[in-house]
């Protein structure tokens, strides 16, 4: 085995960073193409948060009553609040019947009607004839849906011999003079011992960033270290203002409560037992968009009409719905809602509020799955041997906010559309390139500081500090001062991290290392966050600004950049042409 900076080499033709929904898309078609790929994990793969997905997978499918993709992708351009990129959005929604049906011959186990086709249940923000009615497009398994992704997924790559390496954790990126990507440095972590991964192309699939946040639908893993790593090496993050509240999380808990539940006929009531909603969308009503929902909830909860002892929060009633509907169609939500919230639902309604769900930024990339990076005026390059997919990338897909269901979509999809261009980049390459004389430098003077810091403060402390500070400053609702209030913070806290230190070293087992290794990610993510938000003077999608609550198309119809090194902003423009039919002219979004 060679060396370098006194750290192992292992060589691979990809390395795939994440092995939730996104990565074992492209890991399956890179190892089916017969190149030596590796996919890297912090959890085994099928504990991925890909698993936590309930409500289903949106494709045109028509198996319910007639859709088309041009419906799908008019709902998505909608959803985003235009801000999602056209040609990007065309190329999902086209390509979204093909790949649920690929899932199907995998052997994902769909829910079906009775003609045998994959069932299909309403959500949020589908409809059919641009907006006119609700449709049926969301392909589900019960309310399981990304778990059962996952495990097909998986076991395609264990006969594809797509090769793990689990609970192991990528530290940072390695690039070369030149700019291009040519590995990571890892950590293998029940040793601590550290490796360089050295690489012909990397794909990013880390997932989402939601631990930013006090109450979060996300698990305890989702640090952003995709966002971390890459803000690090240089790569501006896309749009991180943007961030979607869902609806309905158990109240206290933040457990995720599908939007399949409202699909399947759930109703939203107030301490009026009123269903506000028909009062906020009266055509799609509790199905509306998800920001939509969740700020009607949030007024309804200010105005005084929340429940319970705290008036904190609505409730979600499906009793009306029947037993046995619940027990086939919302198994997995029965169960969650007598763990977490202590209410059987067939009884009594489900108490639950806006909770932090997904990140709609990202890491910059194309429909190629290509990251990419301005280059002069409006135009981008992208950085060779660097990809990203799923969560952690910005397609952008999702715009100012993400429609529900697109979240798995997006995984498989673009998880394809990577490996393709990979596949083709990595045949096309030649010989591996030669590492940097100083790599994974800056990697070990953190590892080295984490361990010989002595007057520094307590990780878990920190971590604390910096979720409080963004939950109570870039919510559902903002305002300038709280946005302001919150940069200065945040940027208190980011020096205080910057000397956090591993406290009881004697008793460490590297889980502390990793939570604080962690930590560095989450605080460039919040930065992010706090910064991109403070300067967005207008209200689109997830971001409300109480301060100015119109869309402002004229100034700000552009996607946010943010560089790290020293905190600075860019813009770019929306792609507006998409690849193929007629631009969707921006409109009042009402639903």
């Amino acid at each position: 085995m060679s060396f370098a900076n006194g750290l192992p080499i292992r060589r691979f033709d990809a390395v795939i960073v994440g092995g939730g929904g996104a990565g074992l898309r492209a890991a399956l078609e890179l190892s089916k193409a017969g190149l030596s790929t590796v996919v890297l994990s912090k959890v085994f793969p099928t504990r991925s948060h890909t698993v936590a997905a309930q409500g289903g997978i949106s494709a045109s499918l028509g198996n319910v009553q007639e859709d088309r993709w041009d419906w799908h992708m008019y709902d998505t351009v909608k959803g985003s609040d235009w801000l999602g990129d056209q040609d990007a959005i065309e190329f999902m929604t086209r390509r979204a019947p093909e790949a649920v049906i690929e899932l199907e011959h995998m052997g994902m186990p769909f829910d079906r009607v009775e003609s045998g086709k994959i069932y299909q249940r309403p959500f949020g923000g589908h409809t059919a004839e641009h907006g006119k009615r609700a449709v049926e497009r969301a392909c589900a398994v019960a309310d399981r849906t990304g778990h059962a992704m996952l495990h097909t997924l998986y076991q395609q790559n264990v006969r594809a011999e797509t090769q793990f390496f689990v609970e192991w954790a990528a530290l940072d990126l390695i690039r070369d003079q030149e700019g291009d990507v040519i590995g990571v440095v890892a950590m293998e972590m029940e040793t601590g011992e550290v490796y360089i991964l050295h690489a012909k192309a990397v794909l990013f699939a880390t997932g989402g960033a939601g631990r930013i946040y006090a109450s979060s639908t996300n698990a305890y893993m989702n640090t952003g270290d995709g966002l971390g790593m890459a803000a690090r090496a240089g790569i501006p993050l896309e749009d991180m203002e943007f961030w979607q509240f869902h609806p309905t999380g158990v109240a206290g808990a933040g457990v995720l409560i599908t939007e399949g539940v409202r699909g399947e006929g759930g109703i939203l009531l107030n301490s009026d037992g009123e269903r506000f909603m028909e009062r906020y969308a009266p055509t799609v009503k509790d199905l509306a968009s998800r920001d939509v929902v969740s700020r009607a909830m949030s007024v309804e909860i200010h105005e005084g009409r929340g429940v319970g002892r705290n008036k904190d929060h609505v409730l979600l009633k499906v009793d009306h719905l029947g037993a046995e509907k619940i027990m086939e169609k919302l198994p997995g939500i029965r169960e969650i809602s007598i763990q977490f919230a202590g209410v059987d639902p067939i009884k009594d309604p489900i108490p639950v509020v806006p909770t932090c769900h997904y990140m709609m930024g990202g890491i910059p990339t194309n429909y190629h799955g290509q990251v990419v990076v301005p280059q002069g005026e409006d135009l981008e390059a992208p950085v060779r041997g660097f990809y990203a997919a799923g969560e952690c990338a910005c397609a952008s897909v999702h715009g100012a906010n993400r429609l529900g269901t697109n979240s798995l979509l997006d995984l498989v999809v673009f998880g394809k559309s990577a490996a393709d261009h990979m596949i083709e980049f990595i045949n096309n390459y030649g010989e591996f390139k030669d590492l940097p004389a100083d790599v994974a430098e800056e990697t070990l003077a953190r590892l080295n500081r984490l361990d010989q810091q002595t007057n520094g403060e307590e990780v878990a402390q920190l971590r604390q500090e910096l979720q409080n500070c963004v939950q109570s400053h870039a919510g559902v609702f903002r305002t300038d001062a709280i946005l302001k209030d919150g940069v200065e913070k945040i940027t208190e806290i980011a020096a205080r991290v910057g000397r956090s230190q591993i406290h009881d070293k004697s008793k460490v087992w590297n889980t502390a290392r990793l939570e604080a290794l962690e930590l560095d990610n989450l605080i460039e993510v919040a930065k992010a966050t706090l910064v991109s938000a403070e300067a967005r003077k207008e209200s689109r999608g997830a971001h409300a600004s109480d301060d100015y609550p119109e869309r402002d198309d004229v100034n700000w119809m552009k996607h946010t950049l943010y560089y790290a090194a020293d905190h600075s902003l860019k813009y770019k423009p929306v792609h507006t042409k998409p690849l193929s039919v007629d631009y969707i002219k921006p409109a009042k979004r009402v639903y």
